[in-house]
């Protein structure tokens, strides 16, 4: 085992004379196995180690087993170890999801590479996991071998060559209770499917893995051509291979963490949609809209209620001043009109069935609004003016001119 882990951080480049590199250390076969070799190497790769373990408590007495073994291993090879107890608990993707968090935000921390025991058995479980959920040739990739400060330097070793190597230097671990339970995905596959895939090739999961490096390089090789855009046009024009990249790209810029094969193909829907307003709902309460001809993401706003106007009077609707005055002299422009209001005139957004009358004609407010290519998530937000008998005026499209008057108040409009 010893040699592959030196051959893949030699491949791979992961660590560099005097790095200082941070061992994720839960206690498990895995990680004992990571601080091992990595103990055993550190003289040849010339590095600085040091262990960490992230305290969940969520065990009870089992976490606190967990700490103690790992601190008392820690202090018998006098190797350095940084230990962070945080409470944990359950967030919108559950339990297990906003443990991971906190102790990756934990290894955030610390001050060097840090590197986790993942194997070549969790990148197979984890391709697996994918192709369970539906995905792209990103997905079949599996586990990088470096992100960020993070690097995997085991992911060649198979789960039995680091029970074999545990045996060898008689180096002892603990068991995670929860491993052993079906609750998770990745266990469930782990306990009933990658045992039927190893009956019929037992180098399934080394084979699996190796595939999957070679599918990364693969796609990382694809992704180098392609252009980051958000104009739809120019996503139409992209072959489709290019096209679901440049998607991957757009939506993690957008705030989807992860996109998957569903996620590309609602984002492709809204490029070749024939509503030019169509949008989208994607994990992290991220909205995504076709505005026109752009994908752009939409910030929820709020209806602006109902306002009261006074006369003299001036109130800032989000970036828009309403002024209101007595009339001197009639004014008919976009921005000022004269009309003579029925009874309190207030601020709104728009209604369902609204309408306005304007040179050409009466016409719906929303009809006006698309006409003028106003992006839906914004219609809301623009000041329609109006009393009891109805709208008096709308901001950027003018005023009704069935209420028009040469006298009464003269609203205006200034944008800041």
């Amino acid at each position: 085992m010893l040699n592959k882990l030196l051959q893949f951080i030699r491949q791979y480049d992961l660590v560099q004379s005097g790095d200082r590199v941070i061992c994720a250390v839960s206690g498990g076969a895995d990680s004992m196995a990571l601080l091992w070799g990595m103990y055993l190497a550190k003289d040849r790769l010339q590095i600085q180690l040091a262990a960490a373990h992230y305290h969940h408590g969520l065990r009870g007495e089992e976490s606190d087993r967990d700490a103690n073994f790992v601190a008392e291993f820690c202090d018998r090879f006098e190797i350095p170890l940084y230990m962070e107890k945080g409470q944990v608990t359950a967030g919108k993707k559950g339990l297990e999801a906003a443990a991971r968090d906190a102790r990756y935000g934990f290894f955030e921390t610390l001050p060097g590479k840090i590197a986790t025991a993942h194997t070549a058995d969790d990148n197979a479980e984890t391709v697996l996991m994918h192709m369970v959920r539906g995905t792209g040739l990103k997905g079949l990739g599996g586990i990088a071998p470096v992100r960020g400060k993070l690097i995997r330097p085991m992911l060649e070793i198979t789960r039995q060559e680091i029970l074999d190597f545990l045996q060898e230097y008689h180096i002892s671990y603990i068991t995670d209770s929860s491993n052993l339970e079906d609750a998770f995905l990745r266990n469930r596959l782990r306990h009933h499917v990658m045992p039927l895939l190893k009956e019929e090739n037992p180098r399934f999961a080394s084979n699996m893995s190796a595939m999957a490096l070679r599918l990364r390089q693969d796609e990382q090789t694809l992704s180098q051509g392609v252009r980051l855009t958000n104009a739809v046009s120019d996503l139409k024009s992209m072959e489709p291979a290019h096209r679901s990249r440049a998607l991957v790209s757009l939506l993690e810029g957008f705030g989807v963490k992860e996109p998957s094969a569903e996620h590309i193909a609602m984002a492709e829907s809204l490029v070749f949609s024939q509503n030019p307003s169509a949008r989208a709902n994607f994990p992290g309460s991220v909205i995504i809209a076709r505005n026109y001809e752009v994908l752009e993401r939409v910030i929820a706003t709020e209806d602006l209620g109902e306002i009261p106007l006074g006369c003299p009077g001036q109130i800032l609707v989000g970036d828009v001043l309403v002024i209101c005055t007595p009339a001197t002299e009639p004014m008919f422009t976009t921005q000022c009109f004269t009309v003579q209001p029925v009874g309190q005139v207030i601020i709104r957004s728009r209604k369902a069935g609204d309408r306005i009358r304007l040179a050409g004609g009466t016409k719906k407010l929303k009809e006006l609004m698309i006409d003028r290519k106003i992006p839906a998530n914004m219609r809301s937000q623009i000041p329609v003016i109006a009393d009891e008998k109805g709208i008096l005026g709308v901001y950027g499209i003018g005023a009704n001119l069935d209420r028009v008057s040469p006298s009464g108040i003269t609203i205006c409009f200034e944008k800041r």
